[in-house]
């Protein structure tokens, strides 16, 4: 099945706009608009990232990369899914530590750091067509027809690791 690319705005977006296109930590934000923030692990595990995720990290056709999937949640509900790629080569040096974060936010670890560089971002609104819908939606009682998600590139000379994040219906009662 071919899916449609991602997009460089979130033409159509309506609520989700303003979390899409927002270019500090996700994480910072969610932490200051929740009383009680946390992130909980689904998926730690070497496994082969998508086709294009494979590509866009120059990764070597079926190479297997570290991929982290965790919801974050806010006041108790679940309000973004995030899916990393973490190819093995970029795991070292300074980003050893992004291996093994249990349930703490990738994102602080990678704002922190002032020489971490950051793709544009792209978008994408995902129907169940879509596998990363389908992992994200499934822990909800009330599965949305569309999800929106939007996901960049993070870079630390040359290392690079992928991050997409789903928003979840629940981010809108923030």
């Amino acid at each position: 099945m071919t899916h449609s690319p991602w997009i460089k705005k979130p033409v159509n977006s309506g609520r989700y706009r303003h979390w899409l296109i927002e270019q500090g930590s996700l994480t910072r934000r969610l932490q200051s608009v929740s009383r009680d923030f946390c992130v909980k692990t689904s998926r730690h595990e070497y496994a082969r990232p998508q086709v294009d995720e494979a590509e866009l990290l120059a990764l070597p056709h079926r190479q297997k990369a570290l991929l982290r999937e965790v919801y974050l949640y806010c006041n108790g509900e679940p309000v973004v899914f995030a899916h990393s790629v973490l190819p093995r080569h970029s795991l070292r040096g300074e980003w050893l530590v992004l291996g093994h974060l249990g349930n703490k936010p990738l994102g602080a670890a990678l704002f922190m750091n002032p020489k971490v560089t950051r793709t544009q971002l792209e978008f994408k609104k995902l129907s169940n067509h879509h596998n990363l819908y389908r992992r994200a939606v499934r822990h909800l009682v009330a599965k949305p027809p569309a999800v929106w998600a939007r996901r960049s590139i993070f870079r630390l000379g040359r290392s690079a690791i992928m991050v997409t994040e789903v928003f979840l219906p629940q981010v809108m009662n923030l």
